[in-house]
């Protein structure tokens, strides 16, 4: 136990954020850098180690909390790097993205504020950086196998790594220009600044992964000749049929898809455009979806300078604090204030949108909605509550159905689907195919970014298995598990 009165004698305290009028005139990241190293052995002396440590329930990678909070606390940066890649291969990665549902299972959590385990990570993974301590691991010997990655999101990512430390020949093919999937594209530079993935890639690209972008398996390259050419196959192309709103006026000029609208943005940081195709930029913004894709675009429309932002929700507000339907240690739905929201704009609850009207050139001018209320068990419209609103951007914000069955991969591997529509896989995430295996959203659907990694890691034990027989790699999670949260 790092400190057995730390949680007596400290209470939580988290990184700080730049100024909102400071950090809307720029991309980088919203937190003052260096504000957490000064405090956060005090933090990591909150950590009770306790007998039953909640917290790895809370994390599908199953990471060592308690003892590299130890190691935080004592300053031995070294050691809590080395037990914090033990079971994550990109700290750096979940430490700014994920939601720390670790947090939500904390013991202290159950009358205190939970240990900032988040902000202990990411502390840990900056300073290894810094200080040199994150070096590529090159196998000893190559096995003469090959593999190909699908998709180099966090799970192909982890994935390859893996396998290619197990000492496989491993190519990831990507379909965008760059690698890093939604982790490239998908996410805000405010959130996370792209020097944290090129600098994992160029390690990677030291232990030997190789990477093939502006490749789209099924389109560019057949999913058949894929498989001949590979001994085995991981398929991580995520979830990426967006949920639509077809409703009156969805044609209109101006409505996007989220993803859509958040790459380009990510692209002009790049030094692709100068200013993205599609911009916020004194326009009247309206993202429909309230998790974190909507604040995604909350974030960016303030960047761009919008003229005013306005996030929909179809479901009510959620409390501030756990309901009973959501006890500790389950992660509970609460109202989440972000960085994004913290710089203005509006959110509106319980409201469904129900068309769009446009201008003569056939251009999104208002957003038609009507508040909504659950009665019966049913969602139904509030009589009277009818109202527009100005909309010349609308993002759509609202989650995945599952994965692109159109480009052919599935077809032409003759992949069986489950019943929500992803990749079926059994308990070696190795699909109906011999030597191909599915990880991430595309066999489990939309979700986080621990889950994604930890079912990298699990898909590449499974193909190490069947490749040689056995294997040394880690699987922290099983196919069918779903932990105490969402």
């Amino acid at each position: 136990m790092a400190d057995p009165k730390g949680f007596l004698n400290h209470g939580r305290e988290v990184a700080r954020s730049r100024p909102v009028d400071e950090r809307l005139k720029d991309w980088n990241e919203v937190y003052v850098p260096g504000s957490l190293l000064p405090i956060i052995s005090k933090q990591a002396s909150r950590c009770m180690d306790c007998g039953i440590p909640f917290c790895h329930n809370g994390c599908p990678l199953g990471n060592l909390i308690p003892e590299w909070n130890d190691y935080a606390y004592r300053e031995d940066w070294q050691a809590a790097s080395e037990r914090l890649h033990a079971t994550n291969n990109f700290p750096e990665f979940t430490g700014r993205l994920c939601p720390a549902p670790c947090e939500s299972a904390c013991v202290l959590g159950i009358n205190q504020p939970a240990v900032t385990i988040k902000n202990v990570e990411v502390s840990i993974i900056d300073k290894a950086w810094d200080t040199g301590d994150v070096a590529p691991q090159i196998p000893e010997r190559l096995s003469g196998k090959t593999v190909a990655v699908i998709g180099s999101g966090p799970a192909g990512l982890a994935a390859a790594q893996q396998l290619t430390r197990a000492g496989h020949t491993v190519a990831v093919y990507e379909r965008a220009d760059r690698v890093g999937g939604l982790l490239r594209y998908g996410i805000p530079e405010f959130k996370m600044e792209k020097r944290h993935i090129n600098r994992r890639i160029e390690q990677m690209r030291a232990e030997g992964t190789r990477f093939r972008t502006g490749i789209e398996i099924g389109r560019d390259l057949k999913a058949t000749d894929l498989r001949k050419r590979y001994d085995a196959v991981v398929i991580a192309a995520g979830a990426t049929t967006a949920r639509d709103l077809p409703v009156p006026g969805r044609e209109l000029s101006g409505i996007h898809q989220a993803m859509e609208y958040l790459p380009l943005a990510n692209k002009v940081q790049e030094g692709d455009f100068v200013a993205p195709p599609i911009t916020a930029e004194g326009k009247h913004v309206v993202v429909i979806g309230g998790g974190d894709t909507g604040a995604d675009c909350v974030g960016t429309a303030h960047r761009q300078g919008a003229a005013s932002v306005t996030q929909l929700e179809i479901m009510p507000r959620p409390g501030e604090e756990r309901n009973p339907g959501q006890p500790w240690p389950t992660f509970p739905m609460l109202y989440k204030v972000t960085s994004a929201h913290e710089e203005g704009g509006e959110r509106v609850y319980s409201v469904n949108t129900t068309h769009f009207e446009g201008d003569e050139d056939g251009n999104v001018q208002w957003l038609h909605l009507v508040e909504v209320e659950f009665t019966g068990g049913k969602l139904n419209q509030k009589p009277g509550t009818e109202r527009k609103i100005p909309a010349q951007l609308v993002t759509l914000a609202m989650g995945f159905t599952g994965t692109d069955v159109e480009n052919g991969v599935v077809s032409q591997f003759g992949l069986e689907l489950d019943e929500r529509g992803n990749i079926a896989r059994d308990a070696d995430f190795a699909t109906n195919v011999p030597g191909v295996y599915v990880a991430g959203d595309a066999g489990r659907g939309q979700s986080l970014i621990v889950w994604a990694i930890a079912e990298g890691r699990s898909a590449a034990r499974g193909v190490d298995r069947f490749l040689t027989g056995a294997s040394d790699l880690p699987a922290p999670i099983r196919p069918t598990d779903r932990s105490l949260m969402v």
